[in-house]
C-alpha cells in the first residue's frame, strides 16, 4: 500500500502533468490538499487524488457526449 499523503510533485508526476498546474488546481480548490508544517507544504490524500481522477473521468465522457465528432 502506498502512502496516505503525496507530495505535489509525486501528484505531479501520477498525472504526467507539471508541478506548477498541481499547484494551480490545489489552490483553485480543484483538487483537495491540506497545508501543513511550519513551512505550510502543500500534501494530497491518496484516497482525494482517486476521487479527483473518478471526476475527471466522469466529466469528460459528459463532455465527449455533449461534443460529438462529427465529418465534414
Amino acid at each position: 500500500m502506498g502512502a496516505r499523503f503525496l507530495e505535489l510533485s509525486e501528484v505531479a508526476a501520477e498525472l504526467a502533468v507539471s508541478d506548477s498546474q498541481v499547484y494551480h488546481m490545489v489552490r483553485s480548490g480543484e483538487l483537495p490538499a491540506i497545508k501543513i508544517g511550519g513551512r505550510g507544504q502543500w500534501r494530497v490524500e491518496r484516497v482525494k487524488l482517486e476521487e479527483y481522477i473518478a471526476r475527471k473521468y466522469t466529466e469528460t465522457a459528459d463532455w465527449v457526449r455533449t461534443n460529438p465528432l462529427t465529418d465534414k
